[in-house]
């Protein structure tokens, strides 16, 4: 097997590169043509795009205003239920004393905005009766009646006193008549408002089931988590709880007591904003305070219903006041503002680059052309994959990140005309220099992928734009500057241009002021005695104290050897 050339090597990592674009533009054309999520342009926030706007009052059961801590805590669990997919640049904040403003970029979908609408109190009920809705009650002459209106005769009170929440003797016949006469698509009352020591009748969201509950048991601030998944032994999807101490307590009890009962009393239903979100069997005694929630789901559904559990459990109800569309708070004329600012930059890195680099500016505007590919293409696969939506913020990063890269090609480019100056030729200065730039680049680019980080978690709302594009930009630099920068300078190198040091290279050794080492190593010809001249006096200039005594030292003991050979003479 033939040893690896700088060449050879330089042609792979440059096919790897062309193999991840490939890979990435793959993938963002999968999620465009087979999935039809995602998209050839990046999705804007809601700075620069508008977007939809909830307006939620909080309901108090006295009419009060609601706690200042409570509206807070109501915040936090809301901006965790839109977010739960990703990054998406939501604006949640509190409005006068009661009401809470959620702005999401674009056009809300009904999942996000059943997340947010969804705002009642969990809870979780025990299961008294079940049926399928539109259930009919049949008389005695065979007539069916969907929905017969309930006998105000009919005793309402248990005849004999509950003990548990599972004790069917609170289904007395009144509520079983209004079993009967309950219509899910026309409630006659709010099935949220139903006190929490009393049973209720409600309907389940999505599985056509028709319930009456027993009393409220367990709360959703009793959840501390909750997470989908597959079982090991079925693939199946799940969804996993995880009780905090009170809770473990509670549901360990609740666990015992419902396994030994008779369906449909052996089942417990999870209620959110009075609708039925799940209503599973009790399979076994569980007092580890983990249960996991079964049945027919699928990796959406499952993880649709951990969030609803892991973040429903608000402080406060809350009722819709409105709902509308607003427009971009900045607009296009600022996001061409941003746009511009950006073009600038890149020309004025561009300009400097080919005055003072030559040729070599080619390069760097090169690599700024290839980092802009995959930084697009990687904008558009985020907001796919992570909810991703570009801000004015976001922006200012990726403009910011046009002079972190402008300092990469810097560091090394200086490091090859050291080594040409020390008298290298131009193929070892290109790797010798490699070997002194890297060291200084990982360590400058990690600062700032720390700083984007923490910048990410301390930072406001407004400002996660900025320290994300720019540690997603930071990283693709890194890439950049490995995959592309250096084995094109592997190859130009022994270019006839740039490897002879053409004075428009930006590699020519003369005007670097090069420095005589020894044999084959650079000397300057006698026909540019002066230039040489010159170029000695700017390399000393550029010695440091250390080499200035060197040479020093050097120069004496060749005026002692001289000095003795005359005097052989």
């Amino acid at each position: 097997m033939a040893p690896s050339t700088p060449v050879r090597h330089a042609w792979r990592v440059l096919t790897g590169l062309l193999a991840i674009t490939g890979v990435l533009f793959g993938i963002n054309a999968l999620g465009v043509h087979v999935f039809q999520a995602s998209s050839w342009t990046p999705d804007l926030a809601l700075d620069l795009q508008g977007g939809t706007q909830i307006i939620l009052q909080a309901q108090t059961t006295d009419g009060a205003a609601p706690d200042s801590e409570q509206l807070r805590q109501a915040v936090t669990i809301i901006r965790q239920r839109v977010d739960a997919s990703g990054v998406g640049e939501t604006d949640v904040a509190t409005e006068g004393g009661r009401n809470i403003v959620v702005q999401i970029p674009g056009q809300a979908d009904e999942a996000t905005r059943e997340r947010i609408q969804s705002s009642a109190q969990l809870q979780l009920r025990p299961v008294l009766f079940t049926g399928a809705q539109g259930t009919s009650f049949v008389g005695a002459d065979g007539t069916s009646t969907p929905y017969p209106t309930p006998d105000p005769a009919l005793p309402s009170t248990p005849t004999a006193a509950p003990t548990d929440a599972s004790d069917p003797a609170y289904i007395t016949p009144a509520l079983q008549a209004e079993f009967l006469a309950y219509d899910c698509d026309n409630p006659p009352s709010n099935p949220s408002e139903a006190p929490a020591d009393q049973p209720m009748i409600t309907c389940g969201i999505d599985d056509g089931g028709k319930y009456i509950l027993g009393p409220v048991e367990l709360n959703g601030t009793d959840i501390s988590d909750a997470t989908n998944g597959q079982e090991q032994n079925t693939g199946r999807w799940a969804v996993n709880l995880v009780f905090n101490d009170q809770g473990t307590r509670t549901f360990g009890e609740i666990s015992q007591r419902l396994v030994a009962l008779q369906p449909p009393l052996n089942q417990f239903a999870f209620v959110l904003d009075g609708s039925v979100l799940s209503a599973p069997v009790m399979q076994g005694t569980i007092l580890d305070g983990r249960p996991s929630i079964t049945g027919s789901f699928t990796q959406e559904s499952s993880k649709a219903l951990a969030d609803q559990l892991k973040y429903g459990a608000l402080p406060l109800s809350f009722t819709v006041v409105s709902s509308d569309t607003v427009s971009a708070t900045l607009g296009s004329q600022q996001l061409q503002i941003g746009f511009i600012a950006g073009l600038i930059g890149l020309g004025l890195v561009a300009i400097y680059s080919l005055i003072v680099y030559r040729a070599l500016g080619t390069v760097i505007i090169a690599s700024l052309g290839v980092m802009a590919v995959l930084t697009y293409v990687a904008l558009c696969i985020l907001a796919w994959r992570a909810g991703f939506r570009l801000s004015l913020a976001g922006v200012a990063g990726l403009i910011v990140t046009i002079g972190f890269t402008a300092d990469s090609f810097i560091v090394y480019f200086e490091r090859i005309r050291d080594e040409l100056r020390d008298g290298k030729s131009i193929t070892a200065a290109v790797e010798d220099g490699w070997a002194r730039a890297k060291r200084t680049i990982y360590i400058s680019k990690s600062i700032n992928i720390l700083a984007a980080v923490v910048l990410y978690i301390l930072a406001d709302a407004t400002v996660k734009g900025f320290a994300f594009t720019l540690g997603i930009t930071t990283a693709i630099d890194i890439l950049i500057f490995i995959l592309f920068t250096h084995p094109v300078m592997q190859l130009l190198a022994r270019t006839r241009f740039f490897g002879s040091g053409h004075p428009l290279s930006g590699m020519d050794p003369h005007a670097l002021g090069a420095v005589y080492r020894g044999r084959a190593e650079f000397r300057a010809p006698v026909a540019d005695a002066a230039r040489a001249k010159r170029s000695r006096g700017e390399a000393q200039r550029r010695q440091t104290i250390a080499e200035r005594k060197q040479a020093e030292l050097a120069a004496a003991g060749r005026g002692d050897s001289r000095s003795t050979k005359e005097g052989d003479d």
